[in-house]
């Protein structure tokens, strides 16, 4: 723990003492918090910049007393910093100027619910904060409000039901304009694994409303409650049927794509030895999507939002969208390609294959997404991605009538190097 100084003339200490970026985090946290200038913090022993394993520099930890008046219970508030740029001098994000967004453009934030006789904040939601920020940079796919994540794990190794994350936007605190960008406060809230399904089968914002409406669940402000043993349709069966089966039929899904263990093979072509696999790469195809081809896609995964409009796999745009309210996290790189490709292929140059047949392998939770892939996306008119986690392969589904496609009816597998449309 450090002491920093504050107010008055320790104002000007204090810009020279903290790095801005810092500076200015604390600045909207002290705005909330004016009493506690001095949080307890879980500090990164060996920073990530000097090599490591933890991206957050620090997590600060607050005493928020709630509002009884409107059902918000008192809970402790954790605040990430270094997901953001800090130090704006590129030791752990490219400094790109005061406008855009500052490194990823957010810092997470958690809630929760304080326990009887709790003097002083658990520590596990710290390591959960790094491990989604590890997710972050190691993937370089951001998150937006209404994002969900598959944890599989009790967020504190216990017994608890609340086993997944779905992300919202912080109820208090305000985004931060800093000298190296704008930062967004993300909030996670904990979830049962039948709510994350709702939200991947219908929207995480229509869930996160749910949520909002069941203060046992969260209430107005979202407050994680690890003792809870009840998922929001064990407490009102009401939900299931009149809002969210109601909501998949009218709305469809807002899911536009997914990270996912997944893979194609091209089965018309008799393979030309014994050892070979059939897999994508025969022959003189391009290994690697070309630079419009991952443009296309990482475009595509970002237009699931935008529900009532005709649904369009987007031509190339040349200015890239910072929108935050996107399913799919945009990534910060400008492309989806992998590190190592140095070769970009000119899109001009990759003719469209027309595949006889195809062989799709997909893990067991990329599988259990294929009915929500028809029912709630292909049903309604649009097109659903499943892009590989592992390296540049992708298969996108499509409906007749989605702009941008180059699988038709006529052709229906059709293929650009490893992205594959159906």
């Amino acid at each position: 723990k450090k002491h920093r100084p504050h107010g008055g003339a320790g104002a000007q200490a204090l810009a020279s003492l903290f790095p801005p970026g810092l500076h200015s985090i604390y600045g909207e946290c002290r705005r909330l918090y004016p009493d506690q200038l001095n949080p307890l913090q879980v500090t990164a022993i060996v920073k990530y910049w000097l090599g490591g394993p933890d991206p957050l520099d620090y997590i600060s930890m607050y005493r928020n007393l709630g509002n009884p008046a409107l059902g918000i219970p008192e809970h402790w508030h954790y605040v990430s910093f270094g997901l953001s740029d800090l130090y704006g001098d590129n030791r752990v994000h490219e400094f790109t100027g005061a406008d855009g967004p500052s490194g990823f453009g957010f810092e997470l934030t958690f809630r929760l619910k304080r326990e009887a006789g709790e003097s002083a904040p658990p520590t596990w939601p710290a390591e959960l904060m790094q491990g989604l920020a590890r997710y972050v940079f190691q993937s370089e796919n951001t998150f937006c409000s209404g994002d969900h994540v598959s944890w599989h794990s009790p967020l504190d190794n216990s017994e608890s039901r609340i086993q997944h994350m779905l992300l919202t936007e912080d109820p208090q605190l305000q985004p931060v304009p800093t000298p190296f960008g704008l930062v967004s406060f993300l909030q996670i809230v904990g979830v049962c694994t039948e709510e994350l399904q709702a939200a991947q089968q219908w929207n995480g914002q229509g869930i996160l409303e749910l949520l909002r409406t069941v203060p046992v669940a969260g209430g107005p402000w979202l407050i994680t409650d690890m003792r809870r043993g009840e998922t929001i349709f064990e407490i009102d069966p009401h939900l299931q049927q009149e809002r969210v089966d109601k909501g998949i039929e009218t709305d469809g899904s807002n899911l536009s794509g997914v990270s996912a263990k997944c893979a194609w093979d091209d089965l018309s072509r008799p393979p030309e030895d014994e050892d070979d696999s059939r897999s994508i790469c025969i022959g003189t195809q391009p290994r690697r999507l070309s630079g419009k081809d991952t443009e296309q896609i990482r475009e595509a995964l970002k237009k699931g939002l935008e529900i009532n409009s005709k649904s369009v796999l987007p031509p190339i745009s040349s200015q890239r969208q910072n929108g935050m309210n996107h399913d799919w996290a945009p990534s910060r790189k400008d492309s989806l390609e992998s590190e190592s490709s140095a070769a970009i292929v000119p899109h001009e140059l990759i003719r469209t294959r027309h595949l006889e047949s195809v062989h799709l392998k997909f893990n067991q939770e990329s599988g259990t997404l294929i009915p929500l892939c028809l029912r709630g996306r292909l049903l309604h008119g649009r097109h659903f991605t499943y892009k590989s986690i592992t390296g540049d392969t992708a298969i996108t589904f499509v409906s007749t009538g989605v702009e941008g496609a180059f699988a038709t009816e006529e052709h229906p597998y059709a293929a650009h190097g490893p992205w594959l449309q159906v």
